[in-house]
Order: structure tokens, then C-alpha cells, then sequence
């Protein structure tokens, strides 16, 4: 199927054009331009927004799940061209656009079920206890509620599971909250069906345009506007550490501060103890290599460190995993900037002293090829650069002496999205030691798996404590995710029939 972009923004139901436009830059394919967004047109999507939401935030769970159903059904009804012109912008192969394709309907589809469900609304009665000395106790009823119009920023790594009609726009929909959408200027094309998606289904379900807007590309002012804008409540981010810190930073100095929910990467330390690995140590290392370039490492759940006692087992893991990278071809990256940054990463570990190259390859153009440094623990801790983020199919091996170095290393991680023991039977000594560490410092543990798949569910946790998010009790993923955009009310002495609906 053939899907021409027409490059205009949607603002709360018109597509609406500007003089200036701007390239997406495609991996192969047609170049399309797009409308460049403007400081008025996000003034007229918050306010928009903000009219939406005193019938949206008020309107029965049912038709919330009924109005995300839509959605998802809208999105399958455009799977061809969204995989058209989505494999055409990011270079992803079609596999991967059609698999995020269908986790994008399932979160919408699973967040419907969660609302109709109503678990989520945490109700509590404590009765009314007239007769209770000294005083009397009243009737407090409690239950959460939307917190009204909530920002999102599509992500460059995920065209559709985490942009336009991704996990935070579908946990704020389903909270009863508009959405004002960033839309990623990486693939502004898919951004753009999938909003075509979103306003049919608007319009079948007969709710207020203003619940959903897109703003395509704009220069900072237009990220700044949004975020400041007083109609806007909360931001959900998934990015950079730079750009997750400048905007989380603008929240914080607004007049009225609001939570911003950014989750902004990690290095994903994996922890390989000494009976795992001279049990299987090819193994681990093949299985590195393989969870390290899925997607080109462009996950923010990518392993990129893994921690081993030196010896001859870790000779073995680096040997294994060396040739797992070797048979890895050079892959596309999904835009020109996160390329010149993958190799500017490589570049800094290339440079010091204290690294070892395994694995030393250049990369050019949109293309990047694996490479392997190994390091020891002392130099790792004394060197901050060496934890930071390198998107891209990178890995550090970081050699201990012994366990007890190992749970000191672990002990001086900054905060991550997940941290993974490998471990055999007979090492569950060393990691109940580790265990207590690695959940301190990260939002998912992992045993004996690789981090690169983050399931949609219930008990799903994606975030940890900073610099890997903004805020450690939320989760970007997963049913809980929608406690972002709720907040608890409590209703004191109020008649039946004045409660809201939930209450009733």
C-alpha cells in the first residue's frame, strides 16, 4: 500500500499547515517534507486539550476502552503503509515495524481491559462512625482521577510502540487525559498515519477532537512551549539524558512544576558469576553478542556492560562473544545523528588507556558495526565515562577479581532500567548478596535472560532510579503506567449521587 504524506500537523481534528518545512531524511525511499511546528500551534492543541478534557475526564470507562479498542482496530486497518513508510524513514526492517506494530495495538487493547476493569481506581470507603468518641468520624470515600492534559515526545527508537499512539498516549487516554503529541522528526511520515489512525477513531466513537493533537518537528521553542504550557499537566519522555534533563528542568522551574516521566537510558550492567560462566560461557557469550546488536543496540534496555571474574572462564565469554559481534553485518541506524553518535561513543573508548580493544571496527555513513572493549574494575570506577550510554552495539567487559570486587562494583552503579545475574545453582550464595544491591539500583532484575525484551503486563517495571528516569516509582510500560496521569481524590460527606461515577 502507498501512503504519500501530506505533511501537516493535526490539531485537535484540522490539519493545519506552516510555510516552513523540513526533510524526514529517510533511510531509503522518497524524501517527503513536513510542516515545522510552532510555539501557536501548541497553544492551540493545549487549549484544545484542556476543553477536551471536561467531557473526556469525565466520561465513562467503558467508552475510554471502546475509544483505544478503535484506535488499535484503526492502526491494523493501515498496517501495510505504516510498515511502508515506516521500514522507508528508520531503515528497520519490515519484521520489526510489523512486530512493534502489533505491541503498539496490544498495550491499547490491554490498557482497555485494564480500565474496564477498574482495579486501577485504588477505590477506598472508610464509613461514616457517628457515634465514635470524642468525635464523630465522617463518611471519606477515595479514588483516583485524571490529572487533565498530559504532553508526550515520540521517541526516535520506536516509530510506533513509543511515539504517536505509544505506551504513555494510550496509559494517559485510558486515564481520561488528552494528549498533546511531540512527534519525532526521525519518522515523522509514520507519526503522521498513525495520527490519521487516531482522529478516524475519534470521529467514530463521537468524542471531542481536542483529546489528541500532533505537532511535527519544530526547533526547541516548540519542545519549551509545550512543556510550560499551563494547560499541560505532566510530560512523558523517552530519550537522551541531555534532552530528558533540559526538559525535566523546565518543568521543575514552571509556576505551577508538574511530574515529567522521562525515561532516558542506561547501560544495563550484567552480572556473569563465576559457576554460570565456567558452566556455559559460550553460551553467554553468544547470547551477549545476540541481545547487544538487536536493532543495531538501539534499545534503551541494551546490555552494554558485563561484569566477570578474570580467569580463564572469562577468556572463554570474551572469545564467545567476539565471534558472535564478528558474524554481526553492519546494520542502518535509524537517523544520521545517532550514528555520528554511536561513533563518537566508540571514539571515547578507543582513546583511553584503560581500555582494551576485543573488538575494533569503523562505522560510516547510517551504518554501524559491533565492537568489544574490556576494562578492569578499578579503572571503571575511577573513569565515570565508561558507564555511560553508547546506543549502539557496543559492550564493555568489565573483569573483577573476585565476587566480593563484583558486589563492589555494583555497589557504585548509578541507577539503571534493568540489571541481570547470571547464575548457576551453586552460585545463589554470592547472588543473594548481589540481589539487594542490583534492586536498588535498577527497576527490573533479570536472572539467567537478556534485557532486550520488556514484556507489556501487569507487573511489568521500565524506569529505575535517576539517571535511567526522572522518577523512580513510575514505569513507562505496563498497566502501571497509568498511575502517572491519576492522582487520588478524597470525598468527604458527599452524597451519593454527587460522586463521581467510579464512586457510585
Amino acid at each position: 500500500m502507498t501512503f504519500t504524506p501530506h505533511g501537516r500537523h493535526l490539531i485537535a481534528g484540522d490539519w493545519v499547515g506552516t510555510e516552513t518545512r523540513f526533510p524526514n531524511e529517510p533511510a531509503f525511499g522518497p524524501v517527503h517534507h513536513f510542516s515545522t511546528g510552532t510555539v501557536d500551534l501548541v497553544d492551540r492543541a493545549c487549549e484544545a486539550a484542556e476543553e477536551a478534557f471536561w467531557s473526556y475526564g469525565q466520561s465513562r470507562r467503558d467508552d475510554r476502552a471502546a475509544f483505544l479498542d478503535a484506535i488499535a482496530d484503526q492502526i491494523e486497518a493501515r498496517a501495510e503503509a505504516i510498515t511502508a513508510i515506516g521500514t522507508q524513514e528508520t531503515g528497520l526492517p519490515e519484521a520489526r515495524l510489523q512486530g512493534e506494530r502489533g505491541r503498539t495495538t496490544g498495550q491499547l487493547r490491554l490498557f482497555a481491559d485494564h480500565i474496564r476493569n477498574g482495579a486501577y481506581l485504588d477505590r477506598r470507603h472508610d464509613p461514616a462512625m457517628p457515634d465514635r468518641q470524642p468525635a464523630p468520624r465522617p463518611d471519606i470515600r477515595m479514588v483516583q482521577r485524571p490529572i487533565g492534559p498530559v504532553a508526550v515526545f515520540g521517541a526516535s527508537n520506536f516509530p510506533l510502540a513509543f511515539s504517536t499512539a505509544g505506551g504513555d498516549t494510550a496509559a494517559a487516554l485510558a486515564a481520561g487525559c488528552p494528549v498533546v503529541v511531540k512527534g519525532h522528526s526521525a519518522h515523522p511520515g509514520t507519526g503522521e498515519i498513525v495520527a490519521e489512525a487516531v482522529q478516524a477513531a475519534i470521529a467514530g466513537c463521537g468524542i471531542h477532537p481536542g483529546v489528541f493533537s500532533l505537532i511535527q518537528g519544530g526547533r526547541r521553542d516548540v519542545g519549551t512551549a509545550l512543556v510550560q504550557h499551563p494547560r499541560i499537566k505532566a510530560v512523558g519522555f523517552t530519550g537522551s539524558l541531555r534532552g530528558g534533563r533540559a526538559l525535566f528542568d523546565l518543568c521543575v522551574r514552571r509556576d505551577e512544576p508538574i511530574p515529567f516521566f522521562g525515561e532516558l537510558g542506561s547501560v544495563n550492567p550484567m552480572f556473569l558469576l563465576p559457576h554460570a560462566v565456567k558452566a556455559r560461557a559460550g553460551e553467554l557469550g553468544k547470547g551477549w553478542a545476540g541481545s547487544l546488536t538487536m536493532g543495531a543496540g538501539q534499545f534503551c534496555t541494551n546490555p552494554g556492560i558485563a561484569v566477570v571474574t578474570e580467569g580463564a572462564d572469562a577468556d572463554r565469554f570474551v572469545a564467545a562473544a567476539k565471534a558472535g559481534l564478528e558474524a554481526v553485518a553492519p546494520q542502518t541506524m535509524l537517523t544520521d545523528g545517532i550514528a555520528r553518535a554511536y561513533r563518537a561513543g566508540r571514539e571515547r573508548f578507543e582513546t583511553r588507556n584503560s581500555v582494551t580493544p576485543v573488538l575494533s571496527a569503523d562505522s560510516e555513513g547510517r551504518q554501524a558495526s559491533p565492537n568489544l572493549y574490556e576494562t578492569t574494575a578499578e579503572a571503571y570506577l575511577r573513569d565515570h565515562a565508561l558507564g555511560e550510554e553508547v546506543f549502539g552495539p557496543l559492550g564493555l567487559v568489565v573483569r573483577v577479581r573476585d565476587t566480593d570486587a563484583m558486589l563492589r562494583l555494583a555497589r557504585g552503579l548509578e541507577g539503571q532500567l534493568t540489571v541481570t545475574i547470571h547464575m548457576d545453582d551453586a552460585d545463589l550464595a554470592e547472588a543473594q548478596k548481589l540481589r539487594p544491591v542490583l534492586e536498588r539500583k535498577a527497576g527490573r532484575v533479570l536472572v539467567n535472560g537478556f534485557p532486550t525484551g520488556v514484556e507489556v503486563v501487569d507487573s511489568m517495571v521500565h524506569g529505575g532510579p535517576y539517571p535511567a528516569s526522572t522518577n523512580f516509582g513510575a514505569t513507562s510500560v505496563g498497566t502501571l503506567s497509568i498511575r502517572r496521569f491519576l492522582r487520588p481524590v478524597a470525598y468527604q460527606n458527599v452524597p451519593h449521587e454527587l460522586l463521581p461515577e467510579d464512586l457510585q
